[in-house]
Order: structure tokens, then C-alpha cells, then sequence
């Protein structure tokens, strides 16, 4: 071999070298890149609207108490002794008892002071109960088609609420404790994750609705409705109507939620909150004229009505009024 070939050979070798050592920077670069897009770089949160209220209902179909802020758990708003849904009013078989089949309850109110739960109700004594009773007996009960248990919260409780009611039946309440399996929203809504809990809510932790989508309904309606009569935990201003249906991540304060499905709605929106009393009409049949489903979606929400959305936490912290909530773009 020739100097000449020695050295195209020592050129070639070179040369491919190089050519590997570009190859594999580019793939570094690009896979670099990717990383930083989908791993570093930071989400982009775009202003959409403002916490007007949070409503927590202790009782299941009982009033709503607002509060100024509240811790936002996976399971649900919490604000001292108050749980969301955590309280639920029962038949002696266990069967759940709400609005739907006593729209009387609307009008009761489960509040707390001083480690004790306080009970009222119209032309009934307030009742006041201790918050834990570790000796009463614990009760299994049925909430939809999932089982699920409840503490008694004893025989006075149980003769004011059937007092109250007065339907001719006998009617208990029942508290869930944190120690309790909880109910899995999966195991009735496809769209939720088998890791996700809930006490006594119908399918999720957290439901948000917008006052300018019940700004909308009401301008379709003979009558007014209140935000109250959808029953939401978190109240959002400064929006347009239904731009809650779109928010699919968002962040509010610390905390982040991400949306499941819409709040498909039934009869109990017909109860009034101010008075109990249900029509079996309004606001549902008009929400039925322009709020169902997309045919691709029937499977899901069948002929309900869809207004508000409902969340699960991703990342819990502390909500309150005022708080500017965020849209997450990925």
C-alpha cells in the first residue's frame, strides 16, 4: 500500500467518524428537545375566571354552607369539622335517602361548632351531636348501586330526622370516617380512575359550575334559579357561559384538578332550595332543549342534561374566594 492509500484510507475512517458523531448529536439534540417539550418545559396557565363562592354540603340533599376558603382533598372540600358529603340520611335497610325522594331535606342544615354537629331545620329545635361517637354501631349502606358504610349518629338524630320528614318510615344518619373503604366512582362512571374515592357524592369529589352558564339558563326561563339549586362546590365568575365545559386542567391557588366528564342532571334540579318543594319540570326541560349530549356521548349521560362539570384533584391545597383559576395548557 502507497502513501496515497494510506492516507484516503485514514481520510475515509475519519470521515465516517465524523458523520456518526453528527448523527448521534442530532439525535441528543432532538431527543433534548423533546424532553424539555413534554418533561421541563413549564405548562402555560391562561387566566379563565375567579372563585365567586365555595359551597361544602355536610349533609347529602341538605343545605350548602359557604365558606371563605376550604382544603381541597381528594375526596372532596373540607373546612373544619364540615366534609363534603359526608353525611348521609339512610332508611332502616340502609338505602340512601335525598331530595329525589324528600325535598324536604333541602331545607336541613348540618353545620358544626365547637367538635359538634349541629342540626336545623324549619319549625324543628336545633340538635346538636357529637362529631365522632366511636361507640355507635356502624351501618352498611347503599348509595346507587355501591355499597358502602356509615357511623350512626344515634336515636335522637334518627327521631328528629324522622319528626322532620314525617313520611311514615323511620330514617337514620349516618357519618363516614376517614378509616371507611370509600365508594370508587369507577365502578359506576367508565370515565373515572379506579385510584379515585368518594364518600357519599353521586359520581365525583368536586363539581364546578360557572354564574354566567346560570346566567344563560335563566334567560331561557319564565322564573329565575339560583347557583344553589345545582348544588356545585366551586362557583366561577368573570367567564362566558358554558366556558367551563372546555376546561379540561386547571389550577387554582396550589391546587389542580383535572375534569372528568360533564354533571349530567335529573329530577332533583326541579327542587326548589328556598322552599323544598319539587315541580318536576323546571329548570329540567328547558336544559333538555339545549343542553344534552353529543350523539357519541349517549353511552355516557343517555338523555340527561349536561350543566357543570365535575373534577378530580390532582394536586390538593387550599381554595378561597378570589382565587384566580387558571386554564393549563400542556
Amino acid at each position: 500500500m502507497n502513501l496515497v492509500d494510506v492516507l484516503r484510507n485514514a481520510f475515509t475512517f475519519i470521515y465516517k467518524k465524523a458523520q456518526l458523531w453528527a448523527v448521534g448529536g442530532g439525535i441528543t439534540v432532538v431527543a433534548l428537545g423533546l424532553g424539555y417539550k413534554f418533561l421541563l418545559r413549564p405548562n402555560k396557565l391562561n387566566r379563565v375566571g375567579v372563585v365567586s363562592q365555595l359551597l361544602i354540603h355536610p349533609l347529602k340533599s341538605g343545605r350548602a354552607v359557604s365558606v371563605a376558603l376550604a382544603e381541597c382533598q381528594p375526596i372532596g372540600l373540607k373546612y373544619g369539622e364540615l366534609r363534603d358529603r359526608h353525611w348521609l340520611v339512610i332508611t332502616e335497610d340502609g338505602h340512601m335517602v335525598t331530595g329525589r325522594q324528600e325535598p324536604r331535606l333541602v331545607l336541613v342544615s348540618l353545620t358544626s361548632k365547637g367538635g359538634q354537629m349541629c342540626l336545623n331545620g324549619p319549625d324543628m329545635e336545633q340538635l346538636r351531636f357529637p362529631v365522632l361517637q366511636p361507640d355507635n354501631p356502624i351501618i352498611n349502606c347503599r348509595v346507587f348501586s355501591s355499597d358502602i358504610q356509615g357511623r350512626d349518629c344515634g336515636d335522637e338524630v334518627s327521631n328528629w330526622l324522622t319528626s322532620y320528614l314525617a313520611a311514615g318510615k323511620t330514617f337514620r344518619l349516618v357519618h363516614f370516617e376517614p378509616h371507611m373503604k370509600p365508594r370508587r366512582p369507577a365502578e359506576t362512571e367508565s370515565l373515572y380512575l379506579q385510584r379515585e374515592k368518594i364518600a357519599y357524592p353521586d359520581c365525583g369529589p368536586i363539581m364546578l359550575l360557572s354564574e354566567a352558564s346560570v346566567k344563560d339558563l335563566n334567560s331561557r326561563l319564565e322564573n329565575d334559579v339560583t347557583v344553589a339549586r345545582f348544588r356545585p362546590n366551586i362557583i366561577v365568575s368573570s367567564c362566558e357561559a358554558f366556558d367551563e365545559d372546555s376546561w379540561e386542567d386547571i389550577q387554582i391557588g396550589d391546587v389542580r384538578m383535572h375534569r372528568v366528564m360533564a354533571c349530567g342532571r335529573c329530577i332533583f334540579t326541579t327542587v326548589d332550595p328556598e322552599t323544598g318543594v319539587i315541580s318536576r319540570k323546571q329548570p329540567l326541560e328547558t336544559l333538555k332543549n339545549y343542553r344534552l349530549c353529543d350523539e357519541a356521548e349517549k353511552h355516557i349521560y343517555k338523555t340527561s342534561p349536561l350543566f357543570g362539570q365535575m373534577y378530580t384533584v390532582s394536586k390538593t391545597g387550599i381554595l378561597q374566594v378570589g382565587d384566580v383559576v387558571y386554564k393549563i395548557s400542556h
